[in-house]
């Protein structure tokens, strides 16, 4: 079960209990060990109580919980943790990926305007690649694939077509709007948006 160890199943919380990171437990371990964290000791939807490393070493360890083997017995690993100094809630911009271009396109052809099915719709390269345009924000777009595939390696211009709007890379929003409970960990719902 020391596999556990490493997979990123932490929720850290600032010191104003904002979500901030996700991270493994080897992590939060070394954190509350060293007093930059407390571990949460969460019972049920009403209850949790903050437990520092000397504490939560000696919490029994229920049926639900993950724990690790250690030569004086078993440690429960935390689902959240809390930082202690730190309270500030990092800014991030999204991941370019075709999701999150979908996502900010709003699922329309930025030549057409027309709104798109997922099997309608492809990434264009403003600037072709085959002409030094980048894989970025600002130089690709969401484009229905027949319009993509007229335009071919040519600028919008030269294929006769105008972009509805110029492309660029999303504001950044706190972190915790990014955080996802991948694992669906019932303990991180209170603290995610």
């Amino acid at each position: 079960m020391n596999s556990i160890l490493h997979k990123n199943i932490v929720l850290v919380l600032n010191r104003n209990w904002q979500a901030v990171n996700i991270q493994t437990p080897a992590e939060a371990f070394c954190q509350m060990a060293t007093d930059v964290a407390t571990g949460l000791d969460i019972q049920g939807d009403d209850w949790m109580t903050p437990a520092k490393w000397t504490s939560w070493q000696q919490l029994p360890v229920r049926e639900e919980d993950c724990s690790i083997g250690t030569a004086s017995g078993p440690i429960r690993v935390p689902t959240v943790i809390v930082l202690a100094n730190y309270a500030r809630v990092p800014m991030s911009r999204p991941k370019f990926n075709s999701r999150n271009l979908w996502l900010r396109d709003q699922g329309r052809c930025q030549y057409t305007g027309r709104e798109l099915r997922p099997s309608e719709g492809n990434i264009d390269h403003v600037l072709p690649r085959s002409r030094g345009g980048g894989t970025t924000w600002e130089n690709c777009v969401l484009s229905a694939k027949e319009v993509n595939t007229r335009k071919a390696n040519r600028t919008p211009h030269e294929a006769n077509l105008k972009l509805n709007r110029q492309p660029k890379a999303p504001r950044e929003v706190p972190v915790t709007a990014l955080l996802k409970n991948i694992h669906d960990i019932p303990d991180w719902e209170p603290f995610l948006v």
